[in-house]
């Protein structure tokens, strides 16, 4: 991932609405949900999820499938891996030890 990737991954992150959206779909796992299942779980509007939903895939983070009627949105895991790696590449000046209980606070 290069610099200007992933300020628009953060970018689009850094609302309140769309950082619950990906925290979510990352939570549905590989079944994902479909944008009215995200929309009344989050008790948001359908016309605003939708733009939300929008900038969230043109940012790469998620992905989204028709299935019949319905769009199905997925977090996208490379993606969102790849920005963590990003974020902590190096981290902690080369003492990995200290980055220990940030790999132990992550329940998979």
């Amino acid at each position: 991932m290069d610099i200007l990737t992933a300020v628009v991954a953060l970018e689009a992150l850094a609302h309140e609405t769309r950082l619950g959206v990906c925290r979510l779909l990352v939570q549905a796992g590989p079944d994902g949900l479909s944008a009215g299942d995200i929309a009344a779980r989050l008790d948001a509007r359908q016309n605003t999820m939708s733009s939300h939903l929008a900038k969230l895939h043109r940012a790469g983070i998620i992905t989204s499938q028709r299935d019949g009627r319905h769009i199905i949105y997925r977090a996208d895991f490379d993606a969102l891996g790849s920005l963590i790696v990003y974020l902590m590449k190096d981290c902690c000046g080369g003492s990995a030890q200290l980055c220990d209980p940030i790999a132990a606070s992550i329940n998979c």
